[in-house]
């Protein structure tokens, strides 16, 4: 294998929070088992519907190795592996012929014997075999090209069974790629028959097909510890470089952006440990969206052996911003605290009401000493995300049962009512000793949301902006060849300038309530999209006052527990029992429902957050005249279908055929190019002419 250091390859981090890397390996092992099984059936019906033409005196060739490479192909289908033997060449021609012949061909030739006690005596393979395939070179019209000169299949000994013939040294060869997997492995720890097992579930084989053996796994690894040695200074060196590569890149950047931040810690010989920096965008955009914080911490390099450190926002647009990156040596609560640290000074020494993590004890402990005034809340994705590798194989068929009680549990929005529950579970299910469990347990008041209910997450807790943000790592985190590339990345990623808006539709009135009306010309879409859906809902609670002025706010239905809502005059202050708008910054269905009551025509200022108000956006604002625009236009087509409407329903013939006309004219349309803004501009003045 070629002495170089590997790409730079982002992956999952391996070992489960509770410090145990096999609680990860076991659960993919069982889930590959059966898409194992499938593969291997595929690939027999593959190979056995494969054609195999023999060999023949005349067959031509571009070149000598797709010649080898055909006979290759056609010896392992029949039982038998085959060898290079002579070759002939001319001054003129070059090399003009080559002989491959059976693995078995000729005698083995008695060797001088070393001056030992005891020397091995190994038996030969070799019987004398005369299969063979002879191959001449000739030039036909000035091109190059290879024919059969001599072929026989004849054997003198028994060809072997498929499942034999693939354990024949010719076809045992470990690939590049598997030989790098291999060596990182070894170099993590991993024993030999581990190593195999892993690399079975990646590659989706059943035991023991793989194109190897553990026998050549280990001849591998014990002949390779100076190939190993010199790869890691390899990779020592290429590390030293690309962070020094990317020390430099920092400093180039802040020469051109005042704003741009990053700092480093360096060991006793001056060589970088742990980095992080922020873009001059990213600090401006924590002033308005620095309260709520994910740092995501799921990725680190094989490369550098670092861990890569997120920090992320999300924007009045309901929308991932990047705040700032690290790369942290280990995974340590020291280094967990430098980048806590680092991202307060990149902040400019401001720290987030809330900060959104994934479980881990060490993240844990620096948050709790870093920033003990901000709320520290567990992702429940994250948490849902392990469920599965932690209990699926443990509890089996009771798994499913197990799981949808979990999720119950996970929702209820009493502390006590999920304490009791969670005894029941523990003790149902014979948990009560399962470490997992208790892991879970002792940061229970991360996570569940009857613990974060009145933690302030601002809509990020919710599993569409945790898809988005998986989504965007894996969109920056390609495999890359250096720190520096990977640096341009980050860059252009947290860069507002490169950041646009997806088109939002329209945001409509659905109820014609002016309190409705009066969100939508203060909310963005995303926000005023939050708000109208709790609006509409509204309409279905009935509230009742009581005596001394708090309501009990109900559904109809009765599908959910009645929530009370408090409501002070004086001060237009309005609280709800079931805390989301101390959980999101939007009011809920309840406080809009007695506001209704109240007769409010628009909601009290307090209750629309900085945040999600259209100012806010660290974006260019698009054209003021946009909204007035887009009021215009709908106007004008309400009044145009509710017109139409009421004349259609007079007749089934005129309903019929405005539907067919309208269905034709809505293809057309869909159809049409889009056009610029100023032909967009004069679409108001058309249809009051129409």
């Amino acid at each position: 294998m070629a002495n170089k250091p590997s790409n730079n390859i982002w992956i999952r981090r391996q070992q489960c929070p509770c410090g145990d890397w096999k609680c990860y390996i076991k659960y993919e092992e069982d889930q590959m088992a059966v898409g194992s099984q499938v593969v291997k059936s595929e690939t027999s019906s593959s190979t056995t519907l494969e054609a195999v033409f023999t060999p023949y005196v005349g067959q031509i060739f571009k070149t000598d190795d797709d010649a080898f490479d055909y006979y290759c192909t056609f010896a392992r289908k029949n039982g038998f592996s085959i060898r290079k033997a002579r070759s002939t060449e001319s001054q003129n021609m070059g090399i003009y012929r080559r002989d491959f012949v059976c693995y078995r061909s000729g005698f083995n030739q008695p060797r001088k014997k070393a001056n030992v006690e005891h020397p091995r005596d190994r038996k030969s393979v070799r019987c004398g075999c005369d299969a063979k395939l002879y191959l001449t070179k000739e030039i036909v019209d000035g091109v190059i090209q290879w024919y059969v000169s001599q072929f026989s299949n004849v054997h003198n000994h028994e060809l072997l069974e498929d499942d034999q013939v693939r354990l024949l040294p010719a076809y045992r060869k470990i690939q590049e790629a598997d030989q790098e997997r291999i060596l990182l492995l070894s170099k993590a720890g991993f024993p030999v028959n581990r190593i195999v097992k892993v690399l079975e579930l990646e590659k989706g084989v059943q035991p023991g097909q793989l194109p190897f053996i553990e026998k050549d796994v280990r001849n591998f690894v014990r002949t390779c510890k100076k190939t190993v040695q010199e790869n890691d200074a390899l990779l020592n060196e290429k590390r030293e470089n690309d962070m020094l590569e990317l020390l430099e890149a920092c400093k180039t950047m802040l020469e051109r952006d005042a704003d741009f931040t990053y700092d480093y810690t360096a060991d006793e010989n001056g060589k970088v440990e742990n980095i992080g920096w922020s873009s001059g965008d990213s600090v401006r955009a924590s002033n308005v969206f620095g309260d709520v914080v994910t740092f995501d911490t799921t990725y680190r390099s094989i490369t550098y052996g670092m861990l890569l450190g997120m920090w992320f926002g999300m924007d009045n647009h309901g929308k991932a911003i990047l705040l700032g990156c690290v790369l942290l040596q280990d995974e340590t609560s020291h280094s967990f605290s430098w980048a806590l640290q680092t991202f307060v000074r990149f902040m400019r020494g401001r720290r987030p009401q809330t900060i959104v993590t994934d479980l881990d004890s060490g993240l844990r402990d620096a948050i709790a000493g870093e920033m003990p005034n901000s709320r520290h809340v567990i992702s429940m994705w994250h948490v849902l995300s392990k469920v599965p590798s932690w209990f699926s194989s443990l509890l089996g068929n009771q798994y499913a049962e197990f799981k949808a009680e979990f999720d119950s549990l996970c929702n209820l929005e009493s502390v006590e009512d999920f304490e009791h529950q969670w005894n029941h579970v523990v003790t149902k299910f014979g948990l009560g000793s399962d470490k997992h469990i208790a892991l879970l347990f002792s940061s229970r008041e991360l996570w569940p949301v009857s613990y974060i209910r009145s933690y302030f997450l601002a809509r990020m807790a919710t599993l569409e902006y945790s898809r988005s943000l998986d989504s965007f790592l894996k969109e920056i985190l390609t495999v890359q060849s250096s720190l520096g590339v990977f640096f341009e990345r980050v860059n252009v990623a947290a860069s507002l300038g490169s950041q646009t808006r997806e088109e939002l539709s329209y945001a409509h009135i659905k109820t014609c309530m002016p309190i409705e009306e009066h969100a939508r010309s203060i909310l963005t879409p995303f926000a005023f999209n939050v708000l109208q859906h709790e609006i509409l809902l509204s309409m279905q609670y009935a509230a009742s006052e009581m005596a001394n002025g708090s309501y009990f706010v109900r559904h109809y239905k009765k599908m959910d527990g009645e929530c009370l809502v408090i409501w002070i005059p004086e001060d237009e202050q309005i609280h709800c029992s079931c805390k989301e708008f101390e959980h999101s910054g939007i009011l809920c269905r309840h406080s809009l429902r007695v506001l209704e009551m109240k007769n409010y025509f628009q909601i009290p200022e307090r209750y629309f957050l900085y945040r999600w108000r259209l100012e806010s956006s660290v974006l260019p604002m698009d054209d003021q005249s946009t909204q007035s625009r887009n009021d215009e236009w709908c106007q004008a087509f309400h009044s145009l279908t509710a017109n139409l409407l009421t004349e259609s329903l007079i007749s089934k013939g005129r309903f019929d055929y405005v539907h067919r006309e309208l269905s034709v004219l809505l293809d057309h349309v869909r159809n049409m190019p889009i056009i610029d803004e100023v032909a967009l501009n004069l679409a108001p003045d058309i249809i009051g002419d129409s």
